[in-house]
């Protein structure tokens, strides 16, 4: 009688990352407190502990960063970082964003959204294949937070290319802590702002009041409206992007489901859910553990790092039936944007531009497969989506 190996993950592991749901099943099963000894970190992967710990930001700290290789390097960061801070502060940084991100100002964006979408569409038109990623997933988001930023447009892929290179590792290598905000380049901006003020977020920032955590009135200081925009910038990029990946890649693999919202787009937007549900961007977030803490019999010291593994928590079968099945009709309330405190601000923005490059590229091309040995992988420890994604287009 053999013995099963006990089950190993490693978030730096591109051969992991291809395939990782088996692997997650069995951590769920087999290891509901795991503890990787090689990189020190601790992780839990079903749905009650990973909304127990993202939402209990006292045990569970974002001041030292969501990432495990910056909360490792225990650097200090600058302020303004919303993702990377705990309440009060973060609660005040928070609010002065969030009000550039209601709801109701993000639905306005849609005509503009669409707009960007159809114009990065326009030189595929026609096209027999073409790389989603390249046309869409590396476009439609910079165009979208360029607009916000009120960066002109010839400089947009200058931070979009600074952002995928400060994410993107070799197989089995960590993200430079150094390089994660890039602030680099946007001083320029925020000079030539200041003379020339406009309706975008960047302006907003430097004038908009508030109270800071000492109870003074004041403005932000440059140093936090850079930080806020490379915030920003990296987020709107990087997980929208991949987003309209997985769309393509999955539309392709369920091809019933693909011609359903062909004759339906009014079920596109419960799609995008269940694409965030089934596949998503950013599959794990880690917390610095402020006091020792008990999950399932097991102690997590004080001190340690952890990882929430969102992307495993969203097929616990505890919580979703029958979880491996892609289902755009199942009514969920997935982890992929967060719990609590730090729930991501851009959800509003991220469903959008989902749902919007959805419509617009089904409307084009109701029929495609993918060439899947051209297909690529981005490598990156924090986020998971397609590099390349070659669309073969039937009937074109």
């Amino acid at each position: 009688m053999t013995t099963a190996e006990p089950v190993y993950w490693d978030p730096f592991d591109a051969a992991l990352a291809r395939d990782p749901y088996p692997l997650y099943a069995r951590l769920r099963e087999e290891a509901p407190l795991y503890y990787n000894d090689r990189h020190d970190f601790y992780a839990v992967s079903r749905y009650t502990d990973c909304q127990r710990g993202l939402a209990d930001w006292q045990t569970f700290s974002s001041a030292r960063g969501d990432i495990l290789e910056i909360i490792q390097a225990n650097i200090e960061l600058p302020p303004g970082t919303l993702i990377f801070e705990d309440p009060p502060v973060h609660d005040i940084h928070r609010r002065l964003l969030a009000r550039l991100f209601t709801p109701r100002r993000i639905a306005q964006l849609e005509p503009q959204i669409r707009a960007f979408c159809e114009r990065v569409l326009e030189p595929v038109a026609g096209a027999e294949r073409f790389d989603l990623v390249e046309a869409v997933g590396a476009e439609m988001p910079m165009r979208v937070i360029g607009m916000l930023l009120g960066i002109p447009e010839a400089d947009q892929p200058t931070y979009r290319d600074r952002t995928d290179a400060a994410l993107e590792t070799e197989d089995g290598g960590r993200i430079d802590h150094e390089e994660i905000l890039i602030t680099e380049g946007f001083q320029e901006y925020l000079e030539w702002r200041k003379k020339h003020p406009s309706d975008d977020l960047m302006t907003e920032l430097m004038t908009a009041e508030f109270e800071d955590e000492t109870g003074q009135r004041r403005t932000l200081t440059d140093e936090e409206v850079l930080t806020y925009c490379s915030v920003v910038a990296g987020a709107g990029n990087e997980t929208t992007g991949r987003l309209i990946g997985w769309f393509g890649a999955l539309m392709a693999r369920y091809p019933e489901t693909r011609r359903e919202l062909v004759a339906d787009p009014s079920l596109i937007p419960n799609a995008i859910e269940e694409i965030l549900r089934f596949e998503p961007t950013g599959p794990f977030t880690a917390r610095y553990v402020t006091k020792d803490v008990e999950f399932h019999g097991g102690t997590v010291p004080a001190g340690s790092a952890i990882l929430f593994i969102q992307a495993a928590a969203n097929r616990d079968p505890r919580r979703f039936d029958d979880p491996d099945r892609f289902d755009i009709h199942r009514v969920s309330q997935h982890m992929s944007f967060g719990v609590g405190a730090h729930y991501c601000l851009g959800a509003a923005l991220a469903r959008l531009e989902g749902k919007v490059a959805a419509e617009e590229i089904l409307r084009r091309f109701p029929d495609w497969e993918v060439d899947w040995d051209a297909a690529e992988l981005a490598q990156t420890s924090t986020v998971r989506g397609w590099k390349t994604l070659p669309l073969v287009i039937r009937g074109a």
